[in-house]
């Protein structure tokens, strides 16, 4: 009976929102995964009005520990935090890890 109630909307909230770090406010879209090390990369399809955003974070865990970096339609963006737009447009995201720069340690 628990998936009959509001509990199935609340565990696919916590998973979205908690696990794979999807974080919507506004028109602005965080993405900061809680996962374990071992996966290799996780999928969104995720729909704004009319446009829809096919987002691929490349090793989860790294990017959540160390923060991403976002391409977006082949563009490459400075932080993995992207702005919506409702443009009924099919929009790529690839969310990569950020690679610490050794000279700087």
């Amino acid at each position: 009976w628990t998936w009959y109630t509001g509990s199935a909307s609340w565990m696919y909230r916590v998973g979205l929102e908690e696990l794979l770090g999807f974080r919507r406010e506004g028109t602005t879209l965080r993405i900061s995964p809680v996962v374990p090390e071992d996966w290799p990369a996780l999928t969104i399809t995720y729909r704004h009005g009319a446009s829809e955003y096919r987002i691929t974070v490349e090793h989860p865990a790294k990017v959540g520990t160390q923060g991403g970096v976002a391409t977006v339609d082949g563009r490459r963006l400075e932080s993995a935090i992207l702005t919506l737009v409702d443009d009924g447009a099919v929009h790529v995201v690839t969310i990569t890890p950020i690679i610490p720069d050794p000279a700087q340690d």
